[in-house]
């Protein structure tokens, strides 16, 4: 299958494209652009992709907060841009999205049916990226939300590392739960759904949820650095630019029900650490 992926440079692009090539698709070289201009609309469609992964996101929760002007062009915009692009050239499309879509105030994780409802400027314009995508598509739509993505890049373990080397010490917050998950992890499932050609939303993420503060304990476990104390904290002491959703793990149940599972966020995140240890 003819695939480009926007944004393939990213952590998550790196890991589909070697997902899919390993899984025999034809990935178009594709330069880097910009997705919020209007000018990637025949950049894309001319190039005649038959499936198109966009990646391309501003991603900085915090930096959305800042700026949100910046994240809705980006976000919501530019997958207006690419989604028209995947229309003029009959291409399927998958959209990467965010649990951040939702408002965190719920008591279970949620389902790909439930409604969103974003506090934030990322989640607005990821959400709003998502309806624009279905604007233009009818059919031909993959939404898969995600939450917590690391695997390669300055991510949230990488962040804990290395505040624990520097500070010898740490805070981190209990009242943010969310499923920690691995792109290599995603890129497979990403890749199982488009075989299967069932358009709609999907929750991807590893298996089961945490806090913030139990997936530092297991990051400081699994690099050796479990002897550095972490003192629980509340969001209401962490200040930041952005609000964000306090409980809002997703469920996988559209990708269950087609045999898309994502294994245990604990196994997942052993597996990235593995596979530093062998870079190394």
């Amino acid at each position: 299958m003819r695939t480009l992926i926007t944004g393939v440079t990213g952590q998550l692009g790196q890991a589909i494209k070697q997902v899919l090539e390993e899984q025999d698709f034809d990935i178009l070289d594709f330069p880097r652009y910009n997705v919020q201009d209007h000018a990637i609309v025949p950049k894309i469609s001319e190039l005649y992709p038959e499936l198109v992964v966009h990646c391309a996101a501003m991603t900085n929760v915090d930096g959305c907060a800042k700026d949100p002007d910046a994240a809705f062009s980006i976000n919501a915009f530019g997958t207006q841009n690419v989604a028209h692009a995947c229309l003029r050239c009959n291409a399927e499309m998958v959209y990467i999205s965010t649990n951040e879509v939702f408002n965190g105030r719920s008591d279970r994780p949620y389902r790909e049916d439930d409604k969103p409802n974003p506090i934030n400027p990322y989640g607005s314009s990821k959400r709003s990226g998502e309806q624009m995508a279905a604007h233009y598509l009818k059919n031909g739509l993959y939404i898969v939300r995600t939450a917590w993505l690391y695997g390669g890049g300055h991510m949230f373990p990488e962040k804990i590392l290395a505040a624990a080397d520097k500070f010898g010490e740490l805070r981190v917050v209990t009242d943010e739960v969310g499923n920690p998950t691995y792109t290599l992890d995603l890129a497979l499932a990403v890749a199982a759904l488009v075989r299967t050609r069932t358009y709609g939303i999907y929750h991807f993420t590893n298996a089961g949820y945490c806090s913030r503060y139990e997936y530092a304990q297991e990051v400081l476990r699994l690099g050796g650095r479990d002897d550095v104390p972490i003192r629980p904290i509340t969001l209401a002491e962490y200040s930041r630019p952005s609000a964000v959703p306090p409980f809002a793990p997703l469920a996988n149940s559209a990708g269950a029900a087609l045999g898309i599972e994502l294994r245990p966020w604990q196994e997942a995140l052993a597996a990235y650490f593995e596979s530093k240890r062998g870079d190394v």
